[in-house]
């Protein structure tokens, strides 16, 4: 992809004529930054740090368009316009190097748009640094982390849709991460930990890799985290983790490979359980949120929020599954509120 410099980073703004969006910039005449989008895809050449953006949708037919970007990151749900309107959403974007998992490649320098949709039509579009932002930071494993590549999603990939302009999602969750490798890995705890501000959330759900971690250690790495969290001023969330999707004969998810007991006995989801109230920590108990969902679909109908069909994949999520998950995440952020309602995207 061709880059381009920003001269003025706090002001760009460019209206499209991408080839895979209706040309709706000579309606209203060329704007600054034409160049920077091309082919249903913009860049911008800006350092590490968080941004907002703001898109105008729509044209002279009816449109429907949504955003992506860095790596694979949903960022604004499809939305539509009438014909010949305008509809304005923004949100904000975090981005870091490496720009997807912390111990994956570095990725695009700068950050990557992608304008997708049923009928996509995006008629302006403005990036600016963010004052003031709230970040949530996501510390986990291959179930929440970025993933590079279809038809892999985890549900992290799919959280900041859900959030409005003034709160991002730093996903720093990596696959094959248990809550010991996680702290002990330079890349991992000891770069978020610096990072974290006052009144930033930290979403901790590690477990699926504790396959071999006695409780006493699981627990207190989950203190350890918890601890972290606070001496930097921030607001640790302990969630449980989501359910494999490994059904009884019954048609339900009551055994310990579905609920995540390990093999030396450890209830994980328990654990955090009892670390949240003992720490006084909210909890989102997403393990119980995710059985009911995925037995409420059945053998069947589960299989599509999995990688059964594509992988034999019982474990990890697809596109699907990733964004009902996230879904139920913030539901969790709103009830519990850890976010102010206007910062949460309910429709």
């Amino acid at each position: 992809m061709r880059r381009f410099n920003i001269a003025v980073l706090a002001a760009v703004t460019l209206s499209t004529a991408l080839s895979a969006v209706p040309a709706h910039a000579d309606e209203t005449g060329t704007r600054p930054g034409l160049a920077n989008c091309a082919a249903g895809a913009c860049h911008f050449d800006v350092p590490p740090g968080t941004y907002d953006v703001r898109v105008v949708l729509g044209g002279k037919t009816a449109s429907a368009t949504s955003v992506s970007g860095e790596t694979r990151r949903s960022l604004l749900p499809e939305t539509a316009a009438p014909a010949g309107e305008r509809v304005t959403r923004s949100f904000t974007v975090n981005v870091r190097t490496p720009e997807g998992e912390p111990t994956g490649p570095d990725g695009t320098p700068g950050l990557d748009l992608r304008i997708g949709g049923s009928a996509p039509a995006l008629a302006d579009i403005k990036v600016t640094p963010a004052r003031h932002a709230r970040q949530i930071f996501l510390v986990g494993d291959s179930t929440v982390c970025d993933q590079p590549g279809d038809p892999y999603s985890g549900w992290g990939q799919q959280l900041p849709q859900y959030l409005r302009q003034g709160v991002s999602v730093a996903n720093y969750a990596d696959s094959g991460e248990s809550t010991v490798t996680f702290l002990g890995n330079p890349r991992l705890w000891a770069t978020v930990r610096p990072l974290i501000r006052p009144g930033d959330l930290v979403l901790v759900q590690l477990a699926h890799n504790d396959k071999t971690t006695d409780e006493a250690t699981y627990r207190a790495n989950l203190e350890t985290l918890v601890a972290g969290v606070r001496a930097r001023g921030g607001q640790p969330v302990l969630v449980t983790p989501i359910v494999r999707r490994w059904f009884n004969t019954d048609g339900t998810l009551n055994n310990g490979t579905a609920l995540l007991v390990n093999g030396l006995g450890v209830d994980h989801p328990a654990v955090t359980r009892s670390v949240a109230a003992a720490q006084g920590v909210p909890l989102i108990d997403l393990t119980a949120k995710t059985k009911a969902l995925v037995e409420s679909l059945g053998v069947e109908g589960s299989k599509a929020l999995y990688l059964s069909n594509e992988a034999r994949d019982n474990t990890h999520t697809s596109v699907r599954g990733a964004t009902a998950y996230a879904g139920l995440v913030r539901d969790e952020l709103v009830t519990r509120h850890l976010l102010p309602k206007g910062k949460i995207r309910v429709g």
